[in-house]
Order: structure tokens, then C-alpha cells, then sequence
């Protein structure tokens, strides 16, 4: 790798370190929110400052000469943006089932649940899961590391390995697998059409409707499904009373 993908990495780590550093200050400056508010505001500094710092850094860094030839155009690019945001949803949905149907993995994600009670508490984190976190995720994942190993071990070896680490980096290991195959998928999109914006507009779509339905209908979600789980209740009652 050149030292500018060298030097991402040290960033893109920093970052993920930088609310340990961060949260001491906002409370020095006076802050007296929540725990919630506290670690909004901590990741939305620092994933704001790790964004412009991770951009400037790819946009100098040297192409990789194998992701350059045949690159898509701008209606190909479009196109598999586009359709990249159904191909997320599908690999996410059949990890899913396999996760309930073959290990017994309930639906559902805590890692999910603690960044929508963050959102919640501190807006702008909607904005960070949406967009400023999908961008420098491609730049990391798929641009760097995935562009490192597919560049000796070819796709599958690359796609595999830096999409666990993409997996591992969510620290949500129960659901290691939907991250592996949304992470294939981001893969498979980047070596399609040459381009890096292509997966990062999957990411954004798949990771923005997310936090709509999360954050702004998570309430109604939630009313919703307790209301179904009361008519399955009423339901197996009447049928019981049926076959008594």
C-alpha cells in the first residue's frame, strides 16, 4: 500500500478511538447532557473531523492501476448505484434468514438500538450513520483494504477478508454475517464499475433508510408490532377455544 492508504488507516483508526479523547473536553467545556447526548456529540466531532481528514487523504492518494481500467461510465455509475442499493438490502435480508433459520439468531441489532438512542439524543449522529460514516467506510474497506488484497489474492480472498474486518469493526458479532455479505456486495459493485462513489451511494442509501425507518418511525414500528403480537395472542385463543 502507498503511505497515503497507510496513512487512512492510522486516521480512520484514530477516529475510532477519538470520543475517548473528546468526551473529557465537551465536559470540561461545560456539557451536562446525558450519556446519550455525551457520546452523540463525542462521535459527531470526531467523525466529522476523521471524514474531511480520510477524503483529503484518498483524493491524493495513487489509484490503484487494477481498479482503473474499463471504468463505468455516468449512466452505468447511476445505474449501479442505484440498483447497488437493492443488492444491499437483498444480501442483508438473506444473511438475515440464514442467521434465524440455520444458527436461531433473533432479529434485531443492539449495536443498532444504542446508535438510534444516540440519534435520538444528539440529531446530528443521523447525518454521521447516513452519510459521513458510509464514505469513509468505502474509502477504508473497499478502497484501501479490499484494493490491497484484491490487487495479490484476487476478488473472493479480498472481498472476503475486508469484509469481516468491516463485520468486526461494527462490533456486532451475532450478526457477523450481514455485514460479510454487505460488505461482498460493496465489493462486488467497486470491481463492476471501477468507481468507489458507486458502493458509497449503496452504503449511504442502505444506511439512510435505515435510520429513517429507525429514528422517525421507530415509535410507530414499535406500536405496530406489539398491536400484531396481540392479535397473534387473541388468535391462538380463539383457536385453542375452537378445538377444546
Amino acid at each position: 500500500m502507498n503511505k497515503h492508504y497507510w496513512l487512512i488507516l492510522v486516521a480512520f483508526i484514530l477516529m475510532q478511538l477519538s470520543p475517548v479523547v473528546i468526551m473529557p473536553v465537551l465536559i470540561a467545556l461545560g456539557f451536562d447532557g446525558s450519556m446519550e447526548q455525551l457520546s452523540g456529540q463525542s462521535i459527531s466531532v470526531g467523525f466529522t473531523i476523521g471524514f474531511f481528514i480520510i477524503v483529503w487523504l484518498a483524493l491524493r492518494a495513487k489509484p490503484n492501476p487494477k481498479l482503473q481500467e474499463g471504468k463505468a461510465d455516468i449512466p452505468q455509475t447511476i445505474l449501479w448505484s442505484i440498483g447497488g442499493i437493492f443488492l444491499a438490502f437483498f444480501a442483508q435480508y438473506a444473511a438475515a434468514l440464514i442467521e434465524t433459520f440455520a444458527f436461531g439468531i433473533e432479529p434485531g441489532s443492539e449495536n443498532t438500538d444504542m446508535i438510534v438512542g444516540m440519534a435520538n439524543a444528539a440529531p446530528f449522529v443521523i447525518f454521521v450513520v447516513a452519510v459521513l460514516g458510509p464514505v469513509i467506510e468505502e474509502i477504508v474497506f473497499r478502497m484501501v483494504i479490499f484494493g490491497a488484497l484484491y490487487k495479490r489474492f484476487g476478488f473472493w480472498i479480498a472481498a472476503l477478508g475486508s469484509g469481516f474486518l468491516f463485520a468486526v469493526i461494527h462490533l456486532d458479532f451475532e450478526h457477523l454475517l450481514v455485514y460479510l455479505a454487505m460488505g461482498v456486495v460493496f465489493a462486488w459493485l467497486y470491481v463492476k464499475t471501477k468507481r468507489i462513489i458507486v458502493p458509497i451511494i449503496a452504503h449511504v442509501g442502505i444506511n439512510s433508510f435505515v435510520m429513517l425507518v429507525q429514528v422517525i418511525f421507530g415509535e410507530q414500528l414499535q406500536d405496530l408490532m406489539e398491536q400484531m403480537e396481540e392479535m397473534e395472542q387473541s388468535i391462538q385463543l380463539i383457536v385453542r377455544g375452537w378445538l377444546l
